[in-house]
């Protein structure tokens, strides 16, 4: 059985990405008048439609052309899942990875959590930062207020959505339970995903590694530690 490798936000810090609870993190910096968790939402992006894409452009997609490094191009032909939504895996050639919160490249028609919708590619490049509002809401349909059907989303997991088929969860889980060793690398534990990934591995015996300069230490047996970056960790 394959071992699984699962990547936060340290894998990307090294292609200028910032990491999320880092001192300029993306959820340590916020907007001038909301928290990175109460923008980071749906009822953000419903209510103050206009707040949350511009938000959402600055701290994420002004990273869109920045490039992959050595990890994720080691990477490439691993099995992997990603926290990460920069995208650089597949930039590096991983053609089957999971991107379990979503892309900054991708976007898709704003919908009730859990119907089927098509993921298509988000225009970025067409966006007039000299005219940044307007274009946003442009580039997403949203006229005054987004429209389920109608409106455009960027194909992100929020903070106040749930994990569903259109982010592969099931297949994620799957991969989990198949998995003989699990490789947590740059993460901090922090979401959910980690954690049922964890208690997957608690409820398997699945030994688990752990790379992160400054490593999380779990309630569990079968873990092996490793004090560095992912970068130091794939020249051994």
């Amino acid at each position: 059985m394959p071992t699984l490798y699962i990547t936060g936000a340290g894998v990307s810090a090294e292609s200028g990405i910032p990491t999320f609870r880092g001192s300029d993190g993306f959820w340590t910096v916020g907007s001038e008048n909301y928290t990175p968790q109460e923008m980071a939402t749906r009822a953000m992006y419903q209510n103050n439609p206009v707040d949350f894409l511009s938000w959402y452009y600055y701290r994420f997609a002004s990273y869109r052309h920045h490039g992959p490094n050595s990890v994720h191009r080691w990477l490439a032909d691993k099995n992997l899942i990603t926290q990460n939504i920069d995208g650089l895996d597949g930039k590096a050639g991983n053609t089957d990875y999971i991107a379990i919160h979503g892309r900054l490249d991708q976007m898709t028609l704003f919908h009730n959590q859990g119907e089927a919708v098509d993921i298509i590619p988000t225009p970025w490049d067409s966006v007039d930062e000299s005219k940044l509002e307007q274009s946003l809401l442009d580039l997403f349909n949203i006229k005054h207020q987004p429209v389920i059907n109608q409106s455009y989303k960027p194909f992100v997991l929020l903070f106040d959505e749930y994990y569903t088929e259109l982010y592969r969860i099931h297949e994620a889980q799957q991969r989990m339970h198949q998995a003989d060793r699990m490789v947590f690398m740059g993460t901090s534990f922090s979401v959910n995903i980690t954690q049922m990934a964890v208690e997957i591995a608690t409820s398997n015996n699945t030994a688990i590694e752990i790379v992160d300069p400054e490593p999380v230490k779990l309630d569990y047996p079968d873990v092996k530690y490793h004090a560095m970056t992912a970068a130091q960790y794939i020249e051994l």
